[in-house]
């Protein structure tokens, strides 16, 4: 596919097979398509072994850069598409970014082929790998501390991330045993009106956590492993009074938790043991009143060795990209109502000039 030149900066890439050609390309061009639309201000011609790219310098530089990391994916044993085309080009772009700024990049940072081609875990025909830069630095806190925080909105992996390295750690013995928990916030209805027995009340709030672990463990292996107690899957409240040793333990859904519960959670800690604490304090359940206990947790803790805040951010979403989108526009709405309410009440008066009241 090809485009007429634009004047400006000129770069050569040499492809060393037809098939590496191929594999960059995608089907009918797809892939390349989607590298064309990621830097639109620069023209890339394929001809033979050879991509061709045009443009002003910091968008013919762009394009060059990105078509170097998808061949370097695909020389690692990856594949490419047009989603991983948008999420290098998502890393790239984060290196613009200054360092201070969430999400900036730091010099010790991977490049994003390394990121999109590392192995957490591969079980039943999948590998479980980080996907972009903040999911990267996420699963690299979870191996270097003993607590760690992942924060941030729906989508972002920080539940299945956790969980991949949860296996991998029983798998190659640093633990004994996962213990999965979260707390069971009745949405709008109380259990104890619920039917069934209390096992049937709390499995919708926990099935999540069951869905992760089949696709990381042989489906038919689960119940012989929580019958042996190598795997719990538990409502937060049963971990109360516990003390957890040689343990991998993740508390999901933590913007659910009361100051109270999040302090009893972590303090069930024992010697060789690994905790991961996931949730989006945007969308908590609480009932009015009652604080969230991960918003307050980073005050409290932060500054305190071993432990790891990681926020992950909208650019770090893995699902449908129009989620990422629906994910900026609430955030502007409620930056946008908080600034209302910050201003303060106002009224209009008869001749149309508004006074604060």
């Amino acid at each position: 596919m090809s485009r007429p030149a634009a004047p400006g900066a000129s770069h050569v890439v040499s492809v060393p097979s037809q098939a590496l050609m191929f594999a960059l390309l995608g089907r009918e061009d797809v892939t390349l398509r989607a590298i064309e639309a990621a830097v639109p201000a620069a023209d890339i011609h394929v001809r033979g072994d050879r991509i061709a790219v045009r443009g002003d310098p910091p968008a013919a530089a762009l394009a060059l850069e990105l078509v170097t990391e998808l061949l370097a994916v695909i020389e690692r044993g990856g594949t490419v598409g047009p989603d991983d085309v948008r999420r290098v080009y998502a890393m790239l772009a984060e290196r613009s970014l200054p360092l201070a700024s969430p999400g900036g990049v730091h010099d010790h940072d991977p490049r994003p082929a390394e990121i999109l081609t590392q192995s957490i875990l591969s079980s039943r025909g999948r590998t479980v790998r980080p996907k972009t830069l903040g999911q990267k630095r996420y699963v690299d806190a979870i191996e270097a501390h003993t607590v760690t925080f992942g924060i941030g909105p729906a989508g972002t992996g920080k539940t299945y991330l956790a969980m991949a390295k949860a296996v991998q750690a029983l798998h190659s013995k640093q633990v004994t045993r996962i213990v999965l928990t979260r707390p069971a916030v009745e949405a709008g209805e109380r259990l104890g009106f619920l039917p069934g027995t209390l096992n049937e009340k709390i499995d919708p709030y926990l099935r999540p956590l069951y869905d992760a672990l089949q696709d990381m463990l042989d489906p038919e292996s689960i119940p012989r492993l929580m019958e042996a107690g190598t795997i719990e899957v538990a409502p937060l409240a049963y971990m109360r009074g516990r003390t957890l040793n040689d343990a991998f333990i993740i508390l999901d859904e933590a913007q659910n938790t009361s100051s109270e519960q999040m302090k009893m959670f972590l303090t069930r800690l024992g010697f060789g043991a690994k905790m991961v604490v996931t949730g989006d304090i945007t969308q908590t359940d609480l009932p009015g009143g009652v604080a969230s206990g991960l918003r307050q947790v980073r005050e409290i803790l932060t500054g305190l060795e071993d432990l790891a805040f990681c926020e992950l951010t909208s650019r770090d979403v893995v699902r449908h990209r129009l989620v990422s989108q629906i994910i900026d526009a609430y955030a502007r709405d409620d930056e946008a109502r908080a600034a209302a309410s910050a201003s303060g009440p106002r009224r209009i008066f008869p001749d149309g000039g508004r006074r604060e009241r």
